[in-house]
């Protein structure tokens, strides 16, 4: 059974600074390259930043500059660092697993940030 829990959401004022966090627990972490998606309120879910299992990044014309997406395979995690945070940042973001090969995917439960004053 593959779990992917994520963490580190919560209420940020503009401007702020996050970082998400989610672990991987019951596969091969290495093997799967792992995305971040967000849901916000009335809007569809957007892919916001990609790392293969080689670690190249690619993230969403919006958040650029401003977020990073990073992993520890040693630790089975990948995380989400979030810069100059907007109200439109708001979101529940959700961590994938990817297996290319495959085609299998997991999701995690999401975690929700809010960016408000």
């Amino acid at each position: 059974q593959v779990q992917l829990v994520e963490s580190g959401g919560g209420l940020v004022q503009p401007g702020g600074s996050l970082r998400l966090s989610c672990a991987a627990s019951g596969t091969i972490f290495s093997s799967y390259t792992m995305r971040w998606f967000r849901q916000g309120p009335g809007k569809q879910c957007e892919l916001v930043a990609v790392i293969t299992r080689g670690g190249n990044t690619n993230y969403l014309d919006t958040v650029k500059g401003r977020f990073t997406i990073s992993r520890d395979n040693a630790k089975n995690t990948v995380y989400l660092q979030m810069h100059s945070l907007k109200p439109e940042d708001t979101a529940v973001y959700l961590c994938n697993a990817f297996n290319l090969l495959s085609g299998i995917e997991y999701w995690g439960q999401g975690t929700q940030v809010t960016v408000s004053s």
